[in-house]
């Protein structure tokens, strides 16, 4: 808004106990030599006790947490990066500051006895802490807290919870320096009839100058005329201000309550510190804090390679706010297994079959050597990797666009095929009660499955997305063939999204040839049909491949609508990628040719760079990691937790194949263990089909790490035991 200038005459100095005077009053300062709780009061109010300390930042997913040197002084916190401790940027020594950390001084003192010359560290970060923002503590973790701003987000940790709680306080203690008038509504405007009182100097000095009385009025008229028109004005911008924080304030709540699992936590509240409210808003305690986000973040994005600050509209809109999971921290997950402790030794099936002709071959322990690090618990969890076609049908069906929603769902079933190509080695059987749980809030996804029938073999799995849940149970029948094996999976998996809209299918035969001689490989054959319950449903088939084929793994098929129309044709490789073209058009396009007017639905992702001869997936191979902080929420039945499982991941294959020994023969108790009456924990049959549904209680168990109803499978034998398995 364009303020009018003023009459010549009202730059004349006024004095007034309500006057303009008031605006330019200094703002009250805090006492010095206090701590953070006592920031408020004293009686030297002319300087301000600055505090001052090493916080770990969170940078980025490639960086993680780096050590910052912080500065909160006279409203407005800092921090640089620490190349050198030596070199660390600190108040002079005739300022008051206060250290919050041990390491803090630490390094203070090293700083102060080493020379003289003190090498200028560059501030990276300024946030303005007068304006609007907020900041909370972690309930996940006693030493995080955050602070936002309207759009950015800061995440720190100290050493300790004492640490954090000095900080807190610091920061609450900034809003009662600093105090915003403007946000509370109690800004006091002069009025322009008490201006006339004030007049009396200005009156007094023109009657010296030679003016009469009737000049002298029309002069104090036009000032009270400018003074009005000013006035209005500046109530216009306050009240403009004040509306814009108002809308800032309500923005940040919006995105607070959203459910943002990295934020999660409670408000943190003032009154346990001594602090009364100031604020206005829901998360406005006594604490707001601001960043005014300047030129100087930029320069911080160059320093750190990325940016140093997150995006609440990026980090509230992950996938992570449909899964439900809680306390979401920044998770960096591996990219390949551990280096193998011990160099293995191949292990001939020849000399296998030879060593063992004429034994129970129930009682016949294969080597880990044929086993990959993971359990068919886990491998089920495989199927979810590219679960961002669940989240995009969802979106689909939402628009009213179904036969996109079908042709993710299809697309959704032929990916999980695509981590079976080049892998050799067989998954653990887990034993009878065993579980494995996956939460995956960057993919906005979380996973359970539990081993619910030894003899036959059955394992039920649930997963929970954004707008959709996704469960089913599978029994493996075999068929040895002489140089083959053909395994048939039994069992309905289905898939709900949340509108009602229901998907089923059947996944189809795998086979995997040369288990004698030449070279292994697995291919998978069949029809896949895909019934939904409202308009569309998908016929699949898997084209088995043949001794002369020249393009194997292809899957062609259709969309039909409840009519039976075609709606749209599907082909494509299990293990490539799969397109589609609307109508009944496949005859138009080759598939050698995809892009030629075809669309494409999903591609696989590229392999690992390092490649092991398990040949895992990026995905797969972050299933098994003990992420730190999970293996004190997990229950003594989950998958992790499997000793010989976690040494073969390791290299250590001795006590991998000891291990496996052990386990097995506790496996051999499970059969009688079903027989007289055990039941899973975490799921039970539905209906006369008696297939196995998740009946809930896993997620809230875990958040209260309540175990005391799951044994511990992995563990030792007892005597008794022994004797029953001999």
């Amino acid at each position: 808004m364009r303020v009018k200038e003023l009459h010549p005459l009202c730059c004349i100095p006024l004095e007034s106990p309500h006057g303009i005077d008031d605006f330019n009053k200094p703002p009250v300062e805090p006492a010095t030599n206090l701590p953070a709780t006592s920031l408020t009061g004293g009686s030297d109010r002319r300087k301000v006790t600055s505090v001052a300390g090493i916080l770990h930042k969170w940078t980025n997913f490639g960086k993680g947490w780096r050590s910052r040197w912080f500065l909160l002084r006279n409203g407005i916190l800092s921090y640089s990066k620490i190349r050198r401790p030596e070199n660390l940027n600190l108040l002079s020594p005739s300022e008051d500051v206060r250290l919050i950390g041990d390491i803090s001084a630490g390094r203070l003192s090293r700083m102060d006895s080493s020379s003289g010359r003190r090498k200028q560290q560059k501030t990276v970060g300024i946030v303005h802490l007068k304006q609007v923002s907020s900041f909370r503590e972690s309930k996940s973790d006693d030493r995080k807290f955050y602070i936002f701003t309207a759009t950015k987000t800061l995440h720190l940790r100290t050493d300790s919870i004492s640490d954090r709680a000095a900080w807190l306080q610091a920061l609450a203690s900034t809003k009662c320096i600093f105090p915003l008038r403007s946000l509370n509504g109690d800004f006091s405007f002069t009025s322009p009839k008490d201006l006339s009182i004030s007049t009396e100097r200005l009156k007094k000095r023109l009657h010296e100058e030679g003016m009469n009385e009737n000049l002298v009025k029309e002069c104090e008229q036009i000032m009270l005329s400018e003074f009005s028109e000013m006035h209005e004005q500046i109530k216009l911008l306050h009240e403009e201000r004040t509306n814009l924080f108002d809308a800032l304030r309500q923005l940040e709540a919006a995105n607070l309550e959203s459910g943002a699992p990295g934020i999660d936590d409670n408000v943190y509240q003032l009154s346990k510190h001594g602090f009364s409210s100031l604020g206005r808003g829901k998360y406005s305690e006594c604490s707001t804090t601001a960043s005014s986000d300047d030129k100087q973040e930029f320069e911080d994005v160059s320093e750190e390679d990325e940016p140093s600050f997150h995006d609440t509209d990026e980090y509230f809109n992950e996938p992570s706010v449909g899964s439900g999971s809680n306390g979401y921290t920044d998770i960096k997950r591996r990219t390949k297994l551990p280096d193998p402790a011990e160099k293995e030794r191949g292990v001939s099936l020849w000399s296998m079959i030879k060593d063992n002709v004429g034994k129970d071959l129930t009682r016949v322990c294969l080597p880990v050597y044929f086993n990959e690090p993971i359990s068919s618990l886990q491998k089920c969890f495989e199927d979810l990797e590219y679960s961002y076609l669940l989240d995009r049908a969802y979106e689909h069906g939402k628009s009213g666009n179904g036969l996109l929603r079908a042709l993710n769902v299809a697309a959704f079933a032929v990916s999980g095929y695509a981590s079976t190509e080049g892998r050799h080695c067989k998954p653990f059987n887990p034993l009878l009660g065993e579980t494995y749980e996956a939460d995956f809030p960057e993919k906005g996804i979380r996973f359970f499955s539990e081993k619910v029938s030894h003899h036959p073999t059955v394992i039920a799995c649930h997963c929970e997305g954004k707008g959709w849940k996704f469960w089913g149970d599978t029994n493996l029948r075999s068929k040895f063939w002489g140089r083959s094996i053909q395994v048939e999976p039994v069992g309905v998996l289905t898939l709900e999204f949340d509108d009602g809209e229901v998907f089923q299918w059947s996944k189809v035969t795998s086979t995997i040839y040369n288990i004698i001689l030449g070279k292994l490989y697995c291919d998978h054959h069949g029809v896949m049909q895909i019934c939904g319950n409202r308009q569309f449903s998908c016929t699949l088939k898997f084209k088995e491949q043949s001794i002369l084929e020249r393009n194997p793994h292809q899957v062609n098929g259709f969309v039909e609508d409840v009519s039976g129309k075609k709606a749209a044709m599907v082909f494509g490789k299990w293990d490539d990628s799969l397109y589609y073209v609307s109508g009944d058009g496949v005859s138009k396009t080759k598939v050698s040719d995809p892009a030629s007017n075809a669309s494409l639905l999903w591609r696989r992702t590229k392999p690992p760079p390092n490649v092991t001869r398990y040949n895992l997936t990026s995905f797969a191979i972050t299933m098994n990691e003990l992420t730190p902080g999970l293996e004190e929420m997990l229950p003594p039945t989950d998958s992790r937790l499997r000793p010989d499982q976690r040494h073969l991941e390791n290299g250590e294959y001795e006590k991998a194949n000891l291990e496996k020994q052990r386990l097995e023969r506790r496996q051999r108790m499970s059969r009688q263990l079903q027989d007289s009456g055990w039941r899973p924990r975490w799921f039970e049959k539905q209906g006369e089909s008696e297939t196995f549904k998740y009946t809930g209680g896993y997620w809230e168990a875990r958040g209260h790490r309540t175990w005391d109803d799951c044994p511990n499978i992995f563990g030792e034998f007892t005597e008794e035991q022994l004797a029953e398995a001999a």
